[in-house]
């Protein structure tokens, strides 16, 4: 039989295997009501012809769209994208696709990746949560398919996915201070909040210091943003300043990367003169010179865990009690630090 010009559709497939075109979306959905002859011969035809499923129109005659959304606060840190390319490999398993928009880490842009009308063009969403208050979210009328992921304490009506920002700290903060280390600048820290990733993070430092009886200096913990350049400008302030330190704890590791290269410019040796370490172990950090040593929260953790919480709130509708899951952290050992015995 002829190839059909234009789009192949079922039917053509049906007519071409010699069967119906119920036998045909058999074989493509797996049913087992089909015989193996006849399943082979609608393969055989769907190959031949190249029949492609319209996922669209599966999507829309089941009343959904085939897309979740990942609203997050920005698209330019590695760790955002990376995380993003974990779960559109999972959703794709599902048939579904991601699609990413921007907050800004603002209370504006977060209620509005959450309205009902943004919801609508969703599946299900999938929202980093910074700055929205926990109140807000609690009075939202909507039934809809979330999984929060973020620091921020919220209301237990949503599935809450984190990672355990307080001990992947503590774990690098006593790393440094067992190789030695007693003045650890900490670049981006919050020694004074709650409930941020800067202060839960500040909190797993501390914490380090009182289990090793080390008292921490507040100089030493410096208020950053978390681009290159803003680690790269807080080593130059605290060199400038005149301060001691021998080893870095940066709260991201794009913070460390901007750190290595002042350090690099002032002459410092690494893990020589200061040791480092970072925090998401990003895929870049193992390829470094030297490899930057890590906290990973659990990347794959993460990622499963995120998928299968959505995916049951699409396929069977809300499942129960909301779950919160905080995913363990481990440190990362390689170049920036002095390897223990």
């Amino acid at each position: 039989m002829a190839k059909p010009s234009g789009v192949v559709t079922m039917a053509d497939v049906a007519r071409s295997a010699g069967v119906s075109t119920m036998t045909v979306s058999n074989v493509i959905n797996g049913r087992p009501r089909v015989g193996a002859a006849t399943r082979e011969r609608v393969l055989a035809a769907i190959s031949d012809l190249g029949y492609q499923v319209n996922l669209a129109a599966r999507h829309l005659r089941a009343g959904r769209t085939g897309v979740v959304g990942l609203a997050v606060p920005e698209l330019e840190r590695p760790y955002f994208a990376q995380l993003a390319g974990r779960l559109a490999d999972r959703f794709e398993a599902h048939g579904l696709r991601i699609v990413m928009e921007r907050t800004g880490a603002s209370r504006e842009g977060e209620l509005d990746a959450v309205a009902f009308s943004r919801l609508r063009m969703y599946d299900g969403l999938i929202l980093s949560v910074v700055d929205i208050d926990p109140a807000e979210l609690g009075q939202l009328r909507t039934d809809a398919p979330v999984v929060m992921i973020g620091e921020r304490a919220l209301p237990s009506r949503f599935d809450h996915v984190m990672m355990d920002n307080v001990d992947g700290a503590r774990q690098a903060t006593a790393h440094l201070l067992a190789t030695g280390a007693r003045r650890i600048a900490m670049l981006g820290g919050d020694l004074v909040g709650s409930a941020t990733m800067p202060a839960l993070r500040a909190q797993g430092y501390a914490l380090a210091h009182a289990e090793a009886g080390v008292p921490v200096d507040p100089e030493l913990n410096v208020r950053t943003r978390f681009g290159l350049r803003d680690g790269y400008q807080a080593i130059r302030s605290l060199l400038e300043q005149g301060s001691e330190f021998d080893a870095v704890f940066a709260l991201t590791d794009v913070v460390a990367m901007g750190a290595l290269r002042a350090l690099a410019d002032a002459g410092l040796r690494v893990p020589g003169d200061v040791q480092v370490v970072g925090f998401d172990d990003i895929d870049e950090a193992a390829y470094l010179v030297p490899a930057l040593s890590t906290v990973n929260p659990g990347h794959e953790e993460l990622a499963d865990l995120i998928t299968a919480l959505l995916t049951a709130q699409i396929t069977g509708g809300p499942t129960g009690d909301p779950q919160e899951v905080v995913v363990p952290a481990r440190l990362i050992q390689r170049g920036t630090t002095t390897p223990l015995d």
